[in-house]
């Protein structure tokens, strides 16, 4: 049993995969406080299907370079970002409509692009992931990326806290509430980018919105929210990729179904916010409320007549 359960971990390239995954699976906990409390789900679903033509235009540009595949994808998913907000500005469609217009077209270009790369390239690597595929430049790409995203959001988090509830609040007291949206943007963007070798771009949601809405489910801390989405990305990530493993299937897939399933025990258990709680809880109060209408009748009733 135990030969089992430590069998992953005594191959190169699994260690290789774990260690990837912790930091990505950290990086992106962290991040997914700012997605969940921000709103912003749609956004990065947007951003991280526009990463493939970014990807396809490198690829036939460069090749499988992973530099080349990296700034590729930033620069597509920058594109899509600030196109959504000119097209927003400029006209009468509104924000959502624009993102969800381009995403598509993003992703459809995708497609089309890598089914023209004279460069074999392998599609379902790029939509699901293949962090079993890690190499030495994808992870230097991934710590470059984590070591970059982190110490800023650390550094920054009052003014970024400040912008996420109260804009009008922190314009008055001098903060750059755009170029703090945009730093926001720019770190989701390289955060989806080092998501993409763990789970690709379809699956890259799942990781930045699932530990944070999880720990959202226990506590009202930003720092809880913060670390413990960090923490539970990381440990996540890892049991999920663990359990591939041991079950032959696909990596991406169990590491953002292992979140989601720790999520949904949450919705059901949470002591505050759990449904099986306040099932429990709004049945005891209507038990108490019945119990108390019958005490009041039973005095209001009249004693009987002699």
């Amino acid at each position: 049993m135990m030969d089992w359960l430590l069998d992953p971990f005594r191959h190169e390239f699994m260690q290789r995969a774990f260690f990837g995954c912790a930091i990505i699976g950290f990086t992106n906990g962290c991040l997914s406080t700012f997605i969940v409390l921000r709103r912003l789900a749609l956004m990065a679903d947007a951003l991280a299907h526009s990463l493939l033509p970014g990807l396809a235009v490198a690829i036939l540009l460069f090749g499988l370079a992973p530099v080349g595949l990296f700034f590729g994808a930033m620069i597509a998913a920058m594109i899509v970002a600030i196109g959504t907000q000119l097209i927003a500005r400029s006209s009468r469609i509104k924000e959502d409509t624009s993102l969800g217009l381009l995403f598509a077209c993003a992703f459809s270009l995708g497609l089309v692009l890598l089914s023209l790369s004279p460069v074999r390239v392998e599609l379902h690597h790029y939509l699901f992931g293949n962090i079993l595929g890690l190499s030495d430049a994808d992870l230097w790409v991934i710590h470059a990326i984590s070591f970059l995203v982190l110490p800023t959001l650390v550094a920054l988090e009052r003014p970024l806290l400040l912008t996420v509830f109260e804009p009008s609040i922190a314009a008055s007291q001098g903060i750059r509430v755009n170029a703090l949206n945009y730093l926001l943007m720019g770190a989701l963007v390289l955060s989806m980018i080092s998501s993409l070798q763990a789970v690709g771009v379809v699956l890259a949601l799942g990781m930045l919105v699932a530990p944070a809405a999880t720990v959202y489910l226990f506590s009202d801390s930003f720092s809880v929210l913060f670390w413990g989405g960090g923490l539970l990305g990381m440990s996540g990530s890892c049991l999920g990729l663990a359990v591939s493993y041991w079950l032959n299937l696909p990596s991406g897939a169990c590491i953002v179904l292992l979140l989601g399933l720790i999520f949904l025990v949450a919705l059901l258990l949470s002591p505050k916010y759990g449904v099986l709680p306040r099932l429990f809880r709004r049945r005891h109060f209507h038990e108490q409320s019945l119990e108390r209408w019958k005490g009041r009748d039973a005095v209001n009733v009249a004693p009987p007549q002699e």
